[in-house]
């Protein structure tokens, strides 16, 4: 009787493999861009004083490639939203053009949605009130800045304070 070897299931491979620096070094460049703002040639300096030569081109690749890896992985470290929220608006340039950018955040600092609209009106508002139920949390209140909305009554987004 034969007896048939199974073959071990392939490790899964590294994305960090074929770099020429080890991953900490790669994370630690992004984390720095990242959590302090600074610019690639920042980075390379503070690299080149700890004795890592390397380009800042090279560093800006690293942010492209690993930046939303280290986003996704830091996702579950994240609490729940909390459910009072306050609801601000802002009017600025995006791509040459002026919108209105909607943005709620909870009690504790943390962005629940953002929404960019062309115009400031009643069915942009609604618009917001449906994107922020994706988040599957019922606030409690909603604070905004009282402006009225043209176009209508308003709604969470635009009646002041709303308790439920």
């Amino acid at each position: 009787m034969r007896i048939r070897r199974t073959r071990p299931a392939p490790l899964p491979r590294s994305v960090f493999a074929g770099f020429r620096f080890p991953s900490d070094v790669i994370v630690l460049a992004v984390r720095w861009y990242l959590r302090f703002g600074l610019s690639y040639r920042d980075v390379e300096e503070l690299l080149a004083e700890r004795g890592v030569e390397v380009d800042h081109v090279t560093v800006y690749r690293w942010v492209v490639r690993f930046a939303p890896l280290l986003a996704e992985a830091a996702r579950p470290c994240r609490h729940a939203v909390g459910d009072c929220w306050q609801v601000d608006e802002s009017y600025v340039k995006v791509a040459g053009r002026w919108r209105y950018v909607y943005r709620a955040i909870d009690q504790f600092g943390q962005v629940v949605d953002v929404f960019v609209a062309p115009r400031r009106d009643a069915k942009e508002a609604h618009r917001f009130e449906r994107a922020m139920g994706a988040t599957k949390v019922t606030p409690i209140e909603v604070t905004t800045t009282r402006r009225r909305v043209p176009g209508g009554a308003g709604g969470a987004a635009a009646s002041g304070v709303a308790s439920q």
